[in-house]
């Protein structure tokens, strides 16, 4: 067996866990998050960290994180970003961002954060209107998969050279190799139009030639993009 097979146990990933440094106000944010009914949508606490990490590493002052859900990824972006750096988070949902507003609060981040309430196309679109193409470093996508491709095209055009985009969720939960892999409770939340959306974007980013990219088994699937 390659070594990069490995199982990855509950144990391992224990191990895993017990390595990262979350900040106790991300914690509380993502236990709070934990009790809703659609908890499925955060990300985990080590895709939070590999995040901050890499925004701080590359620099990053001006994100967009499309798909917001109540704040844990944004507080991770934010919190990695300079004082003066600005995230333009968006999502459909203001009660979902109202959880995440308070812990943006007591972090000392809220004026990082401009949260941009309706469709993310559409906030998208008034961003390139505005003059913004080429001007972000980072872009952060957690959507709805069957607009995927839609934000991946904008999100390429308000890139900067050289600025990276991560996109979630490229796994599906294994759905993208095999669609009857879900569990009973995935089916309900994961239509097949999602899952062959994901499907055409995997191979439309692997045989882009605008980009670089790399698919990383980190959490359900993290693909980087990086703008030519």
């Amino acid at each position: 067996m390659d070594k990069a097979d490995i199982q990855f146990s509950r144990e391992l990933r224990d191990y895993v866990l017990s390595s990262i440094r979350e900040p106790e106000v991300l914690k509380r944010l993502r236990e709070e998050t934990a009790r809703d009914p659609y908890a499925i949508m955060q990300i985990p606490p080590e895709q939070g960290q590999f995040m901050s990490f890499f925004v701080k590493s590359m620099g990053v002052r001006k994100a967009l994180e499309i798909g917001t859900y109540t704040g844990y990824s944004a507080l991770c972006i934010a919190l990695a970003l300079p004082d003066d750096g600005k995230l333009i988070a968006c999502d459909i949902s203001e009660d979902w961002a109202s959880i995440g507003r308070k812990y943006w609060k007591e972090a000392g981040v809220e004026h990082k954060i401009d949260f941009r309430f309706g469709k993310a196309t559409r906030t998208l679109d008034a961003l390139i209107k505005s003059g913004a193409a080429g001007s972000f470093d980072f872009v952060f996508i957690d959507a709805d998969k069957s607009s995927y491709d839609q934000y991946y095209e904008r999100s390429l055009v308000l890139l900067r050279p050289g600025g990276v985009m991560a996109i979630d969720n490229v796994f599906l939960f294994g759905a993208v190799v095999d669609g009857q892999a879900l569990d009973a409770d995935l089916k309900t939340k994961i239509a097949d139009a999602d899952i062959d959306a994901m499907r055409k974007l995997n191979e439309k980013i692997r045989c882009d030639p605008r980009i670089d990219e790399t698919m990383l088994p980190l959490a359900d699937g993290l693909t980087l993009v990086r703008k030519l």
